[in-house]
């Protein structure tokens, strides 16, 4: 019946894979936190917006919309703190450059 002409035998199902987009996201937001301070989270935010895009257009042949969705949380969150940290170092810079200036007791000057 194999060979049968009349009756095509059916392909076998095609199994989901993962997305690579998606673990290199999550892989470069992880490693955001360890050693790529500057370039992970940026690597992750991309990656995973580029994951998602290519999983919703892959009519179910790829799977991992969790793994590209935790890599663009997490991009997000150290590109958050990374502004916030950079406002707090210049807040801490101005506050210490101009503090010795505001000790000074400019009326009490005496000239000799």
């Amino acid at each position: 019946m194999s060979n049968n002409p009349y009756y095509p035998q059916t392909p076998p199902p095609m199994m989901a894979q993962t997305s690579t987009l998606a673990v290199i996201s999550l892989i470069s937001a992880i490693a955001g936190f360890v050693i790529l301070w500057g370039i992970g989270p940026i690597i992750a935010v991309i990656t995973g917006h580029m994951a998602k895009s290519e999983i919703r257009n892959s009519m179910g042949r790829l799977t991992g919309d969790g793994l590209a969705t935790a890599g663009l949380i997490l991009g997000y969150l150290q590109i958050g703190l990374l502004v916030i940290g950079c406002c707090i170092f210049a807040i801490m810079t101005a506050a210490g450059v101009t503090l010795p200036f505001c000790m000074i007791p400019w009326g009490n000057l005496q000239y000799y």
